[in-house]
């Protein structure tokens, strides 16, 4: 049967039984596991059932796919305490965040926003808090963030075999960055590295445990952010690679012996191309994340380093965009690798 007619509560993802632990973990951040079905290992290959096709990964129709016992729905469990008419309005989606459950209320259920976050707590026993979310906000990027059920806490996640502490109260996490930290986790082998915006490992740590750099250098003004940065080194192990640094990377940045920098911001990232790239050898890879509109993606994404870079007297050489998130409507997060020669 062709990819055209696969039924959707049958298709699924296949990887080798090596790959399966951070494909699952990717596809559970990305709101693409299909959480009604289970995943069935074939030989050395796995299917992990997907709730639609994803471009760049091999799927298969399940012949025979394998059911859990339907779980039950936040709607079902908030059965007569809600208006009807505003059942249409709850969330149909959320990320959990170590035990901790992230959630966005519509206005018109603010009113009922405990009762939300008491319903979910039943759905994930394991989870203790459920948090609103409301934005960001100040110069660190803070969360706006409401407790509506449990009480909150230091918290750590897990993905793909890293473990990130952190308060959710005070620290964001973005669920849509996970196939960026991916990606992250296999560069930089035996490479240094400077992480400029660092904040509490997001792409600093991945690298460290997967790809093992000679040396990463992790710059993060925000002392909060920064303090979880120094812990998560310590329970990630990797003291020996990761050097933890408080300041401003515009005045703390190395220059001249990078093989790789990463420039993890978006917003202000273009007022640092200049420490970015003085911070690399000749033929050293700049990462440059920024947000662009839809419509001049990826050439508003390229044309920023490569002119930094002629106005230094250094070539650049894009190597690829890689869009991350939609951080707006007709806005895209996206990250280019650069090579500055």
């Amino acid at each position: 049967m062709t990819r055209a007619t696969c039924e959707p509560d049958r298709l699924a993802v296949v990887v080798g039984s090596s790959e399966a632990s951070s494909a699952i973990g990717m596809l559970r951040e990305r709101g693409l596991l299909d959480k009604r079905r289970k995943i069935v290992r074939r030989g050395g290959m796995v299917e992990i059932p997907v709730l639609k096709e994803i471009e760049g990964m091999q799927i298969v129709e399940q012949q025979s796919p394998e059911h859990y016992i339907k779980m039950q729905e936040l709607s079902d469990l908030l059965d007569g305490s809600i208006p009807e008419p505003l059942k249409k309005l709850l969330p149909r989606g959320w990320f959990i965040l170590g035990d901790t459950i992230i959630v966005r209320i519509h206005p018109d259920l603010s009113e009922h926003k405990r009762m939300i976050g008491t319903a979910l707590l039943r759905l994930y026993p394991r989870c203790r808090c459920v948090l609103a979310d409301k934005g960001v906000r100040g110069q660190f990027r803070e969360p706006c963030r409401e407790v509506i059920a449990g009480r909150p806490a230091e918290t750590i996640h897990r993905e793909n075999g890293v473990l990130f502490k952190l308060d959710p109260m005070r620290i964001m996490f973005s669920q849509g960055n996970v196939k960026e930290r991916m990606r992250m986790a296999s560069l930089g082998k035996d490479e240094i590295v400077v992480d400029m915006f660092a904040g509490i490992g997001y792409f600093s740590l991945p690298m460290a445990v997967h790809s093992r750099p000679y040396r990463i250098t992790a710059i993060e003004i925000n002392p909060v952010a920064h303090r979880y940065l120094v812990e998560n080194i310590r329970l990630n192990h990797v003291e020996d690679i990761v050097e933890p640094v408080l300041g401003d990377c515009a005045v703390l940045t190395p220059e001249g012996d990078a093989d790789r920098v990463i420039m993890g911001m978006v917003g202000i990232t273009d007022r640092y191309l200049r420490k970015g790239i003085e911070a690399l050898r000749p033929g050293g890879i700049l990462h440059y994340h920024q947000n662009v509109p839809a419509w001049q993606y990826p050439d508003a994404l390229i044309r920023p380093p490569v002119h930094a870079a002629a106005l230094l007297g250094r070539s650049a050489e894009p190597l690829g965009c890689h869009k991350i998130k939609k951080y707006a409507p007709g806005i895209i997060h996206g990250v280019a690798d650069i090579r500055i020669c």
